[in-house]
């Protein structure tokens, strides 16, 4: 989902979201930050909590609510050293640890709130995720105005601390499945918030467009969601081709962002890069990483026009690494196809360059070029799908396809370690 305001958008540790009282991982004393329901880890950082009158999340049909199931999974491949020891790649059986959070315990920053959970390099994570909405919209009677409270969307479940991680180390997220959660997703035009209306950064005379939502009612069987008109009798079925809006660190320098917001540190890119069988690598930016995810889409098209994708609950499946050192700039992904990175800024050129210099930066490292050989290059091949033109920063795609080019090895194939890996899972 993408962003209304700058103004909410940029809530700092000593705004509104910095006054709540714990609730992070569990009630809790103003002080307190808990990983779990019983550690507590040392220093207050401020909380986002909930607003009393949030509906109770419907089930996803898994009792795991504030609890963890640990499962195994056969012994992965070892992974080899490049730019950096990767801390997951000893010979174990890789741990599964199933987490649904509870409504209280949802984060609507990226920074600022205290870990729910330790993860160690290696464990496979399958992680419950709300809607954008927060389930609050189920009907096409139910309005945005009357039902969102627009502090309180994209709810993230995590953060979750990584053993070993500090910063200037990468992050290596493999997502193995994304699965819709509920049997409806929602989207919306809300009043003065999209691409192509007048907004509070593109100011115009023009009125808002008329408060509409569309429920998207899913086929499991057939794979499908379907797109119902509401000024006439038109249905159109769409393939489900679930993603996350939101995947992301805490940001460097003691900052909170809204998880509303894209930036270096990954967050609301809404980018339908981030799918299964990707890897997200994100540079480190505090000890433990704190990364969280949500914000499920069971499809959106390029840019997120309207501001709002088909959002929906999601449960995703997920291999956490740790390579120490490395950090990128900016999130780099990897899939089976391309070489990709995110950029996210405004104006829209400005994303676009950001994606563009990081991408010349890995062949660098990829292939050993020279920046203006790499430049050339990717000048002749790339790609640039738009993530999102809806946010505070837009955010752009550049990738480069892989069979134009030769082989190379990312962190010492560590994506097709995962994807190993990842098939033991599914």
């Amino acid at each position: 989902m993408g962003l209304v305001s700058d103004a909410l958008a940029e809530f700092g540790a000593g705004g509104e979201f910095g006054r709540g009282k714990a609730l992070v991982g569990g009630p809790g004393r103003v002080g307190e930050d808990r990983v779990g329901p019983l550690e507590v880890v040392g220093g207050h950082v401020p909380t986002v909590h909930q607003p009393a009158s949030s509906p109770a999340r419907p089930s996803s049909g898994t009792q795991f609510v504030g609890q963890v199931t640990m499962l195994r999974a056969p012994q992965p491949a070892s992974v080899r050293e490049r730019g950096g020891h990767c801390e997951g790649a000893s010979m174990r059986p890789v741990d599964v640890e199933e987490f649904e959070p509870s409504v209280d315990q949802y984060a609507f920053t990226f920074g600022g709130v205290g870990p729910l959970r330790r993860v160690r390099p290696g464990m496979a994570l399958r992680v419950w995720s709300d809607d954008a909405f927060g389930g609050r919209l189920r009907a096409v009677t139910d309005l945005s105005i009357e039902k969102v409270d627009l502090r309180f969307v994209n709810p993230q479940s995590g953060p979750f601390y990584v053993e070993g991680a500090e910063p200037g180390d990468t992050l290596a997220l493999h997502l193995v499945s994304l699965e819709p959660a509920r049997d409806w997703g929602a989207s919306a035009h809300i009043p003065f918030f999209g691409g192509m209306t007048s907004t509070d950064r593109t100011v115009s005379l023009q009125d808002p467009l008329p408060d509409t939502t569309y429920i998207y009612e899913l086929d499991r069987g057939r794979g499908t969601v379907t797109f119902a008109a509401q000024h006439s009798d038109l249905r159109i079925d769409l393939p489900v081709e679930p993603m996350l809006g939101t995947v992301g660190v805490a940001p460097a320098g003691g900052e909170v962002r809204s998880s509303l917001v894209p930036d270096r540190f990954g967050g609301n890119m809404d980018t339908t890069q981030m799918r299964a069988g990707t890897t997200c690598y994100l540079g480190v930016n505090v000890e433990g990483a704190l990364f969280s995810l949500g914000d499920g889409h069971y499809r959106q098209g390029e840019g997120e026009a309207c501001g709002t994708a088909v959002e929906g609950a999601m449960t995703t499946t997920l291999i956490v690494e740790l390579i120490k050192g490395g950090a990128p700039a900016w999130p780099r992904l990897e899939d089976d196809a391309s070489w990709m990175t995110v950029g996210s800024s405004r104006p829209l050129e400005d994303a676009w360059r950001i994606g563009q210099a990081e991408l010349v930066r890995w062949f660098g490292e990829l292939y050993g070029l020279h920046p203006m050989d790499a430049y050339q290059l990717l000048s002749q091949l790339t790609e640039a799908p738009l993530a999102n033109v809806v946010d505070v920063n837009y955010s752009s795609v550049v990738k480069a396809r892989k069979e134009l080019l030769p082989p190379a090895a990312a962190y010492d194939n560590l994506h097709i370690d995962l994807r190993r890996r990842a098939a033991s899972l599914l």
